[in-house]
């Protein structure tokens, strides 16, 4: 029996909390009461049982009710005290008579003829007058087993529940064998109210699609080669939904469901979004394709239209236009160079070309003015042009048309669409490559198609691309990456929404647009993470920010993934609100992105970030990380449309039998080859259809990839050693005042050196933290500061288990970021390691003059 101090202490707390509900919240809800369960008297004795019989039954249907739909919608379910208020105590406390004949309630009435009623639904614990004890104690007997049967618990949940209630049998589980006072049974009844409330407010986990300790399976056995785990044999996915089989299919999908919704938007400076709908852009790319028709092109997957523009809708809308009639794009990028462009126009026998602006149709008009692009005969501009280009483009007898004309053109010519086949070519995707010409990827309709139905395939049952979801579009729709983001979107009826063009006004668009959907790349995700740190200038908000990041990073290993805990509010919310506050899923790609970095953003910006890995030829991507699974240092399981195996690579040490080696993909998501290279085809695709990465990549024991090395870019140093630059770049990035490094080293040196762009946004900072003064160019000169750096990135290096050969021994600190225009990155970021050289090629030899081992 418990003692009469404690009863004393549960009975003040149950006062106390009677007397903090908000009397106003209590009128509120009064009609809303009297509405659904009327009015209940609260009469002498002789009433009680019948009182507890019609509470037990209240209360039992508020319970399911509350955890059914959480709470009523004008409740307020982030407040327990409401919670407790409006589900155990029927928005008026329980009503049953106390001591002395006394009310134990709270909250308006009324009384007719003698018998007092309240506005609530009452459950009537306990009561000491004469007769109806016993049938008490049974209704609350009922009550108790009612909110089993009723609270929609199930499974542990239920077993959670049960675990924290007094562990008495049920059936001896009475008033009168407790002898607690109507407060404390209260109290008993607020405990299990504040339980119900935690069950079904808590986060709960996301479900993983598969064991997550077993996401591969290998193939006959051979654990060195891998399919995913979501397929019921060694069958590969081709397709997801029986009529989406080609792009052409996907985009038609996405506008049966869509019902006419906004498809594709773009903005001007400091204006809203403006939409075009599924409808209207099916509309437009069957005039556009008509069009082409009537300008001699030819409505088979052997036509190759060349398109050359920055991301816009008019860029999609020109894509589908061929897709409709069963032509093949070719993308062309801005950074090529004139010899690169020469060759993919000759390559590709391109007579027609797709432009946005006048001075990228100038370019294509100089390779014609000099004879290297005689088939060159028709250029379109979605932009205006000078008088003066179409005289100069007729004198080497080339048409020059704005959009407009050659939809008019396709208005007055309409054919009916020509649907592609799977095995028609899509897209000649020219990787940009940082050595050589650039190739000609032949991407299939059932490559596309493949690649986009795994990764539905994987996010089925945890997440589902929604009509009112929208991406933000500014990586290079000249590549494989940003196309099967978008076709992922046209397929469930989304939308796109295009940057301005302009990389420095991004932030602004994606808050204007208030993505759902964010693409991204490792080098912009760097980028965030080295604002938010460098944004948290004093030690207490640092330890703030550290804490908070901390609980959330235990959340995400219980696999829970939310925006709205306290430390989204307290802390992450600006964070969030920078990338428009309605990101659902970010998808980083095309290079290694540090597990530090993933984890920490994972937990701050409080959505799906998933990491993939792939290339051009194989359709994007060939893993994918599951749902559920938030730990990083991988790149997930194989995706549904991919095997995926590693080969020896015995100059390097890395074999099979270990569960490492050169990264091999076969599946239909793997490319046709390169198009008219039937040598480089045979260097990237084995006689049994392998493609051959050029990674190096290890298996873990849970069944996920994790990239370790690069095959193609290493080298010899003088003592022998094979060093892999890109993998001491990825651990260098990781130092706080570094933004890009270069690694370098040859044949002929026993040791390497580097060349490092310093992060303008917080390397004054960092300096000044280090007594060095200065501007971010003068810093740059300092050799002190030079000295700082390199200590700061050997102690990374060593942290993150570098050999000491693998440790840069010098570096030079240059101002100028390395980027596109510059020519020292691809268009997809990746650094153009032979120009890089040669810009710095003065450093590089002064560095290795003047370096003593």
């Amino acid at each position: 029996m418990p003692a009469a101090g404690e009863l004393r202490c549960v009975d003040a707390a149950i006062e106390s909390i009677l007397e903090d509900i908000d009397s106003a919240f209590i009128l509120k809800e009064e009609h809303r009461t009297r509405s659904l369960h009327g009015f209940v008297p609260v009469t002498p004795e002789a009433e009680a049982p019948r009182c507890a019989k019609a509470a037990s039954r209240c209360f039992s249907l508020r319970c399911k009710v509350v955890t059914e739909q959480l709470l009523l919608k004008n409740i307020d379910a982030r407040s327990p005290l409401k919670f407790v208020a409006s589900v155990f105590m029927g928005r008026a406390a329980s009503l049953c008579p106390g001591r002395e004949g006394k009310q134990l309630g709270i909250g308006p009435g009324r009384e007719e003829g003698g018998v007092r009623y309240h506005s609530s639904s009452p459950l009537l614990l306990g009561t000491r007058g004469r007769g109806g004890g016993e049938k008490v104690d049974m209704h609350f007997q009922e009550w108790l087993g009612s909110l089993r049967s009723s609270s929609g618990l199930k499974g542990s949940e239920g077993d959670d529940f049960w675990r924290l209630l007094p562990s008495l049998p049920l059936s001896s589980l009475s008033l009168s064998s407790l002898s607690l006072s109507p407060s404390s049974l209260l109290g008993l009844g607020a405990l299990a109210s504040l339980t119900a409330y935690w069950l079904v407010t808590r986060p709960r986990p996301m479900r993983p699609p598969c064991d997550l300790q077993a996401q591969s399976v290998a193939v006959n056995g051979d654990p060195s080669c891998r399919r995913s785990a979501l397929l019921k044999d060694d069958s590969l996915l081709e397709f997801y939904y029986d009529d989406t089989r080609t792009y052409y299919d996907m985009f038609q999908r996405g506008l049966r469901i869509s019902g006419n919704g906004a498809c594709l938007g773009s903005r001007k400076p400091g204006q809203p979004y403006q939409w075009i709908s599924y409808t209207e852009v099916a509309e437009r790319a069957q005039v556009l394709g008509s069009g082409l028709l009537a300008k001699g092109c030819q409505p088979n997957p052997q036509q190759f239209v060349g398109l050359f523009a920055q991301n816009r809708p008019e860029w999609i809308i020109a894509e589908l236009a061929c897709y409709t009639y069963s032509m093949a794009v070719v993308p062309l990028y801005d950074t090529l160079g004139l010899e690169a462009m020469v060759h993919i126009l000759h390559l590709a026998e391109i007579t027609l070309v797709i432009c946005d602006s006048e001075e990228k149709a100038a370019a294509l008009l100089e390779n014609k003015e000099q004879g290297v692009t005689p088939k060159l005969s028709c250029l379109v501009l979605f932009n205006s042009f000078s008088e003066a280009f179409v005289e100069r483009a007729k004198a080497c007898e080339v048409e020059v048309l704005k959009l407009e004309q050659l939809m008019e053109l396709g208005r007055q010519n309409l054919k009916d669409p020509v649907p592609p086949q799977p095995q028609d070519l899509a897209v000649v995707c020219f990787t940009s490559g940082t050595t050589g010409k650039p190739k000609g990827a032949m991407i299939t309709h059932g490559n596309i198609a493949s690649n986009t139905s795994s990764v539905i395939k994987i996010l089925e049952g945890s997440f589902v691309i929604q009509q009112e979801d929208v991406s933000i579009s500014y990586l290079p729709l000249a590549h494989m990456f940003e196309r099967m983001i978008q076709v992922s979107m046209f397929c469930h009826g989304a939308r796109v929404g295009f940057y301005q063009g302009d990389i420095s006004l991004l932030m602004d668009d994606i808050k204007t647009l208030k993505p759902t959907f964010f693409p991204v790349v490792p080098r912009l995700l760097n980028r965030i993470y080295d604002k938010i740190l460098g944004s948290v200038t004093s030690p207490l908000r640092r330890a703030l920010l550290h804490y908070a990041v901390r609980r959330k990073q235990a959340e995400l290993s219980s696999g829970v993934v939310r925006n709205n805990s306290l430390w989204d509010k307290l802390v992450f919310n600006r964070i969030q609100a920078n990338l428009g506050g309605n990101l659902r899923f970010a998808l980083t790609a095309s290079a290694p992105i540090s597990p530090t970095v993933l984890s920490f953003l994972r937990a701050t910006l409080g959505c799906l970030i998933f990491e993939g890995y792939g290339q051009t030829e194989c359709t994007a991507g060939c893993t994918f990380s599951m749902p559920g699974d938030w730990t990083a240092g991988h790149v997930g399981a194989p995706l549904p449309c991919a095997m995926v195996k590693v080969v020896d690579i015995p100059d390097m040490k890395y074999y099979a039998k270990n569960g490492e080696g050169e990264i091999c993909i076969r599946g239909p998501s793997v490319f046709r080859g390169y198009l008219r290279d039937p040598e480089r085809t045979a260097e990237a695709l084995d006689s049994d259809g392998w493609l051959h990465s050029g990674d190096v990549g290890q298996w873990l024991p849970n069944g996920t990839l994790r990239i370790v090395d690069r095959k193609k870019h290493i080298f010899k140093l003088s003592q022998g050693e094979y060093i892999a630059p890109e993998k001491i770049e990825n651990v260098y990035m990781r130092c706080v005042p570094v933004l890009q490094v270069f690694v370098h080293g040859d044949s002929l040196q026993s040791y390497l050196i580097g060349i490092v762009v310093p992060d303008v946004e917080v390397f004054v900072d960092w300096a000044k933290e280090r007594g060095f003064i200065g501007s971010y160019e003068e810093l740059c000169q300092n050799p002190d500061v030079k000295n700082a750096v390199l200590e700061d990135m050997r102690a990374v290096g060593k942290e993150a288990g570098l050999k000491s050969l693998e440790q840069v021994k010098d570096l030079h600190l240059h101002p100028e970021t390395f980027s596109v225009a510059n020519g020292l990155l691809t268009p997809t970021l990746k650094s153009r390691r032979a120009d890089i050289r040669r810009v710095f090629e003065e450093q590089i030899s002064s560095m290795y003059s003047k370096t003593a081992i």
